[in-house]
């Protein structure tokens, strides 16, 4: 094992200290490597430095302009720092060059979203669900996508499938009863209302719709 994948297995255990130290080690020994600018990037966005991870990251492209992983760890932290038109162009970058993983399509599709495009964050999340279709937190999203561009019955299918998947998502049975509601299923949306409350009890959006639903069932 290199002392690349030693300091990511660091890493991964919270040991940062010692993996930042094996980084250096490796940078020093092989300034070309563009890996380690791009493990020390993400240790250094781990961290919260994000201006230092965006050098390192832009270090590494300076190396290597095809490496695909530092568009992606740059398009990240930008992300997090709520620069989301810069943050697609990095993700896109990544893609560019190869990288065809659900976990782009994901933050390419909030990237969209935060940015209100919605018909690019449809496209990006249903590329993530395709990819992953075990990934309950892309298909909220694909879902609260659709939902928002007024597909509600398609939207409705896939929150179906989102609780069948995990069923304490909260936020799936509220939108399953916002679905409900609006396709006039009162009783059906009081017990989407009542199983996102189960799951999450302060969910303030579940009990503002369970109580209008039995304000509702009240008036009949």
């Amino acid at each position: 094992m290199d002392k690349n994948q030693q300091a990511m297995e660091l890493l991964q255990n919270g040991d940062f200290e010692e993996a930042a130290r094996l980084l250096n080690e490796q940078m020093e020994a092989e300034p070309n490597d563009p890996v380690a600018y791009i493990n020390f990037g993400n240790l250094l966005a781990e961290a919260g430095e994000d201006d230092k991870a965006i050098r390192f990251f832009t270090k590494a492209l300076q190396i290597d302009e095809t490496a695909a992983t530092a568009y992606y760890g740059a398009g990240n932290v930008l992300y997090n720092r709520e620069e989301y038109a810069e943050a697609i162009t990095m993700y896109k970058g990544a893609q560019q060059q190869g990288l065809e993983d659900s976990s782009l399509f994901f933050m390419l599709g909030l990237s969209y979203l935060q940015s209100d495009r919605l018909p690019y964050a449809i496209a990006n999340f249903k590329r993530s669900v395709e990819l992953d279709e075990s990934d309950a937190e892309a298909r909220y999203y694909y879902a609260l996508s659709l939902a928002q561009q007024e597909e509600v019955d398609q939207a409705e299918a896939e929150f179906r499938k989102v609780v069948e998947q995990d069923p304490d998502h909260a936020d799936a049975h509220y939108n399953l009863g916002v679905a409900a509601l609006f396709n006039e299923r009162v009783e059906e949306a009081l017990s989407c209302f009542e199983k996102a409350l189960e799951s999450e009890p302060e969910h303030a959006l579940a009990e503002n719709g369970r109580q209008q639903v039995q304000q509702l069932l009240g008036e009949k």
